[in-house]
């Protein structure tokens, strides 16, 4: 049996799609491309996909994450790239690699979120960002199925910064954008408990939904203060498995 891991996104208005929607539309492609998928035993067998941490639903992601088991051996590009054939525009297959390592989903431990707050002037946004990192503690609620939760959401917000509108995306009203990088903890703190906490501890209320992405989600380096890419270790592993065959092959007799 072979494990592929997959990158995928949700952009533009397929972020608001929701898991089971885009599990189904997943399982659907499996079969377009004819993969020979692996399956569950039991009286109502399904192929053998692990998600990891899907993003919620209405956010866009950069770095979505799942792992797919197989029955025979398949080259992870071509694959790919059958898969994303597949999937409509918006649900995109961006890298696969080979799973040469356990514990995909122990690594995803932090998240890189982007939200642009159209119609909030970039000094407020600055103003509401230094009271939140100077809070020793932001205490938010929401609503759950047991009833409303009330939680501290500063512990894991590991940053949290303004950045400029680029020019790629221009606007001609104010827009303010923030960078926050959240470790995933229990209770998960996500990006609208974030802002939740913005408008407790500084009254900042954009005046539309802020449009928020997934730009990456992996390990949390402390040292540096980025996010690794969880992909990383299989294609080490990878890369070493063929030097150490070459070596062999190279080898005299």
């Amino acid at each position: 049996m072979q494990r592929i891991r997959l990158r995928y996104t949700k952009r533009g208005r397929l972020r608001f799609t929701s898991h089971r929607d885009f599990q189904r539309a997943f399982e659907r492609a499996l079969r377009r491309a004819d993969v020979p998928m692996a399956y569950s035993a039991g009286f109502t067998p399904h192929p053998k996909v692990s998600y990891a941490n899907a993003a919620p639903t209405g956010t866009g992601s950069e770095a979505e994450y799942l792992e797919i088991a197989l029955t025979a051996a398949r080259d992870p590009e071509q694959l790919r790239a059958l898969l994303d054939e597949s999937l409509p525009d918006g649900l995109d297959i961006i890298d696969a690699v080979e799973a040469r390592t356990s514990g995909l989903a122990d690594r995803l431990t932090a998240s890189v979120w982007e939200l642009r707050l159209d119609g909030v002037e970039p000094a407020q946004a600055e103003q509401a960002v230094a009271a939140f990192k100077a809070a020793e503690s932001v205490e938010v609620q929401r609503m759950t199925k047991n009833g409303v939760r009330t939680f501290d959401a500063r512990p894991a917000v590991v940053d949290l910064e303004t950045h400029s509108v680029t020019a790629d995306r221009p606007t001609d009203r104010p827009c303010a954008i923030l960078r926050l990088v959240v470790r995933h903890v229990t209770p998960a703190v996500r990006p609208d408990d974030v802002l939740s906490g913005l408008r407790a501890v500084a009254d900042l209320a954009p005046p539309v939904p802020a449009a928020v992405t997934r730009l990456a989600q992996g390990l949390f380096d402390a040292e540096t203060g980025t996010v690794t890419d969880p992909l990383a270790p299989d294609r080490e592993a990878a890369t070493a498995l063929a030097a150490e065959s070459a070596a062999a092959a190279k080898a005299p007799a």
